[in-house]
């Protein structure tokens, strides 16, 4: 049966950037969150696959130097049939698809099939990667223009396809992609065109990412150079005066965690400040949520808090122990036709900076603020101010030690506690995960609390992990506190730094601290 044109999906072809997630362009963000389907290849930053909507279908396509996941004419087909379904389908592609990203074609089959179909321009690797190596493509002292080539195709196509003479005298910058595998032939070429042996040249690989990693030299050494250290692809290849930058204006390789793919543990919703942290120093976020919050579902659970709220002009305490009891007071205040009235007899204690500040959001200021992330932060605030018969509702999450509580039982106060929220483990896989615990690639792994700790390894084991405190060995962990760090201990991991102060603030610069002396003694024992 023929289908109408408004039964069909459309096809957005988006250029992905070029391997910083923070560099695709917002309307292609804002397609791969609607989509319902995600076409994809290597060079995108798999963190982008985590904006995708629930349910969303992936679909990799993805090529290697020697081998092709699947074939581009296939690939064409694939985006046509998912579109005739009446999928709306994102083909994320490495860069701008429109520079050697094969678009065109892609495009032209969309359309014999009377597809719709966009395309989403994307930041091009060619200026990208030199800029987060500390060189610009085109400067006024040095470069006025510059010249993008593929590398890709053996040196009698090079031949073919490449003015070699014309290209050599004209542009100022020249690039060449995907030429890591042919950059003999390559320099050998520009040299016997004209362009001086002396000619400054950056070989650039997985740029703007956590493995990238730079060499310079000249066209007549960087051969040589590349052959001795083994240098692979992918990688980018810069010829020009525009090199000679690079020595004053690198600035990624100077941040404290440039290098560093920091995996993050924390729920999604709370992950933003730690990540967008990381993305500062330097270092590249890999989020994995091994936490999920939600409301309590047993009958015991609503009922205590029923009760709770029933009697809160009872209370002389209110104990708040995190950002999310707070969101989560609110939202039980709000089921049981309550405002914040009814707890005016209740004097608020709040745990940590971030918990204050999430309740003032609210409009309420707490009465009491512990500074530090932890239950014994709360008592060594409280215990000059509580006085025995005193009624306290501990309202946290399900996880929660009882310490706190038995400490105020001790003291002769009266403790109620309820459960705010549960945490959960969440059923998402994450092959890519796997992958890159299995090639090392994760440096840094960070736990925010013992939950974090105990559900990565389960989520681990679930995914088919033998032995997840093995898997785990190649990656640093960093911990928020001690708590968190004797859980990790007692799991066998082996802890390298503890925040100072429990908070993400603390972890931020328990993880600089880690990584600035591992820098220190790269350059001592260099130096010696």
């Amino acid at each position: 049966m023929e289908r109408h044109s408004s039964e069909l999906g459309i096809v957005y072809l988006v250029g992905a950037g070029p391997g910083d997630a923070g560099l695709i362009t917002v309307k292609g963000l804002n397609c791969l969150q609607e989509a319902d389907v995600v076409v994809y290849d290597r060079l995108s930053s798999p963190q982008l696959l985590r904006h995708m909507k629930p349910g969303a279908r992936r679909i990799y396509v993805g090529k290697l130097p020697d081998r092709h996941a699947m074939k581009q004419a296939d690939i064409n087909q694939l985006l046509a049939d998912l579109a005739l379904e009446g999928h709306r389908v994102v083909r994320l592609k490495g860069g701008d698809p429109c520079v050697f990203g094969r678009a065109g074609e892609e495009a032209a089959v969309l359309k014999e099939h009377g597809i719709s179909f966009e395309i989403v321009p994307g930041v091009t690797s060619a200026v990208a990667v030199p800029a987060y190596a500390g060189i610009p493509v085109t400067h006024r002292e040095y470069a006025s223009s510059f010249c993008v080539v593929t590398g890709h195709e053996n040196p009698d196509k090079l031949d073919e396809f490449i003015e070699w003479e014309q290209m050599t005298q004209s542009a100022g910058t020249l690039l060449f992609l995907m030429g890591i595998g042919k950059l003999r032939a390559i320099v050998e070429r520009l040299m016997s065109h004209g362009r001086a042996a002396e000619t400054p040249v950056a070989l650039i690989r997985w740029g703007t990412r956590a493995e990238q990693f730079t060499i310079v030299g000249t066209l007549a050494t960087i051969a040589d150079e590349a052959e001795r250290i083994r240098f692979e692809s992918p990688a980018i290849i810069i010829v020009g005066d525009v090199v000679k930058l690079r020595e004053q204006l690198a600035w990624a390789e100077e941040r404290p965690l440039f290098g560093k793919r920091v995996l993050v543990t924390r729920s999604r919703s709370q992950a933003s400040e730690l990540v967008r942290a990381v993305e500062q120093l330097g270092g590249e976020p890999y989020e994995f949520p091994v936490i999920e919050m939600r409301a309590p579902v047993s009958a015991r659970q609503k009922q205590a808090i029923q009760q709770a709220f029933l009697q809160a002009r009872q209370y002389h305490w209110l104990i708040l122990t995190s950002v999310n009891g707070v969101s989560y007071w609110f939202q039980h205040l709000q089921d049981q036709g309550q405002d914040i009235r009814q707890w005016a007899g209740a004097r608020i204690v709040t745990v940590g900076p971030k918990t204050a500040e999430a309740l003032r959001e609210y409009g309420v200021q707490p009465d009491v603020s512990a500074a530090q992330f932890s239950q014994e932060g709360v008592w060594d605030v409280l215990r000059p101010l509580v006085a025995s018969g005193e009624r306290v509702l501990l309202a946290r999450g399900d996880l929660s030690r009882p310490w706190l509580k038995e400490t105020l039982h001790q003291h002769g106060l009266i403790v109620d506690e309820i459960d705010l929220y549960e945490t959960v483990l969440p059923e998402e896989d994450d092959p890519c995960l796997l992958e890159l615990l299995e090639d090392n690639a994760i440096h840094l792994i960070t736990f925010t609390s013992s939950s974090t700790v105990t559900n990565l390894i389960a989520s681990l084991t679930r995914m088919g992990v033998s032995n997840p405190v093995a898997k785990l060995s190649g990656a640093q962990v960093v911990c928020i506190g001690d708590i968190t760090a004797r859980t990790a201990r007692e799991l066998g991991l082996q802890v390298d730094a503890v925040a100072e102060r429990s908070t993400i603030k603390g972890l931020v610069e328990a993880m600089s601290k880690l990584c600035n002396s591992e820098k220190s003694n790269i350059h001592i024992q260099g130096g010696c």
